[in-house]
């Protein structure tokens, strides 16, 4: 005999008051792992949340759609559909908008009277005027992500490397130059030139200095007559 395949229910909507969640069941999960998902997801509490705040205003609202309803958005948003988060952003920003009038409104009504009050709802409105920027910054955010520059990293690990930007080859240059200025002061013994020592000055008068033999011309015999010559500083 052959068997029917089953497949899940979806709850229906039904009364929301004193309503429990209903749960799917998934093939290969059980209903306390289910329940476990929606808890650490916390799609679950935050639809409890939202329930309880609505509740004023729109009245019981089912446990079980808003679950739903958020997990939709949410595997929207995996597969980058933003659409229902912008609505919900663009929402507030007007809505935090209308919060800024009201209050701006409530203190202007206490100008000139009560003073303390004045400035309480004048705080309250530029918090909630700062509060709609922001928001709409958010949301401009996400419509359109800013872009972020990098400077390039050159990495050398022990080889040879051309660095392509300007200060740097520049500064390459720079080293390679004075490379070679320095090989040009080593001898050919291998010994390097110090041109930096200085000759020290004649202890017995201070303004004299010394200087090299000078090349006279030769006399009669063949021979150099040399000597030596002081110059007065």
């Amino acid at each position: 005999m052959a068997t029917k395949a089953t497949t899940p229910a979806v709850p229906e909507p039904g009364n929301a008051e004193g309503e429990t969640l209903k749960i799917v069941r998934e093939v290969g999960k059980s209903k306390n792992r289910q329940i476990a998902d929606l808890v650490s997801e916390g799609i679950a509490s935050n639809a409890s949340t939202a329930q309880r705040y609505i509740k004023p205003e729109l009245g019981e609202v089912s446990i079980t759609e808003l679950v739903a309803s958020f997990r939709d958005d949410g595997k929207a948003v995996n597969a980058g559909d933003m659409s229902a988060l912008e609505r919900m952003l663009t929402g507030q920003a007007l809505a935090l908008n209308a919060m800024f009038g009201e209050l701006a409104r409530r203190s202007a009504l206490n100008m000139g009277t009560h003073i303390e009050a004045m400035e309480t709802y004048l705080k309250l409105a530029l918090k909630a005027q700062g509060q709609s920027r922001a928001t709409i910054e958010t949301l401009a955010a996400i419509k359109s992500p800013p872009v972020v520059f990098a400077r390039q990293a050159n990495i050398n690990n022990g080889g040879n490397q051309q660095v392509n930007n300007g200060a740097s080859t520049q500064a390459s240059r720079t080293e390679e130059n004075q490379k070679h200025s320095h090989e040009l002061l080593e001898a050919s013994n291998g010994e390097r030139l110090d041109f930096g020592a200085k000759s020290q000055a004649s202890g017995n008068d201070q303004n004299l200095e010394a200087v090299g033999a000078l090349n006279r011309p030769e006399d009669k015999g063949g021979k150099a007559k040399g000597g030596t010559k002081r110059l007065q500083g």
